[in-house]
């Protein structure tokens, strides 16, 4: 499966707004990752109009998760930035050229189809087991208990008082 690059900045984003305390503007969170900020925006308002994350307006405006962590799964992620389509579409060349099948004979998928279908579901099954929640887990265990603590200070702070 490919998936676009504004997945793994959505889901960065996800993770990260687990430790602020107050609504980031997307542009903190692009200086955060040092990505683009019109770029991560855009992946910013995919989250927003799937309901993942709202926008808070105002001086100290920004975006909030709208659902606990656990509640959040990449699976939702991944359909909110690059859509809810299968990766495989069947297009029926079976049915095609001088031995191609009768339409009528075509009563359930062809093998590849099936095959293909089968690999999506159990991708789309493996990403809905893995929540923000068991990322910031990861997080935590990889690079300390004090690592999400110290990126959502970062955040949080004025921008001539964050910490290094």
């Amino acid at each position: 499966m490919k998936l676009s690059g504004g997945v793994e900045w959505a889901l960065h984003c996800c993770v990260v707004l687990t430790a602020a305390d107050e609504p980031v503007p997307a542009a903190r969170l692009a200086a955060l990752h040092d990505v683009s900020p019109s770029y991560l925006a855009k992946q910013m308002q995919a989250l927003s109009r799937a309901g993942l994350v709202r926008s808070v307006q105002g001086k100290t405006g920004g975006y909030v998760l709208t659902k606990k962590p656990a509640e959040v799964s990449l699976l939702d992620v991944v359909q909110a930035v690059d859509g809810a389509s299968p990766a495989f579409v069947c297009t029926e060349i079976r049915q095609r050229g001088p031995m191609g099948t009768p339409p009528e004979q075509c009563t359930k998928p062809c093998p590849v189809a099936r095959a293909m279908g089968a690999a999506d579901a159990a991708w789309r099954a493996s990403l809905a087991a893995v929540t923000i929640a068991d990322l910031a887990a990861s997080v935590e265990s990889d690079s300390g208990p004090e690592a999400l603590p110290r990126i959502g200070a970062w955040l949080n702070a004025e921008p001539g008082d964050r910490p290094h």
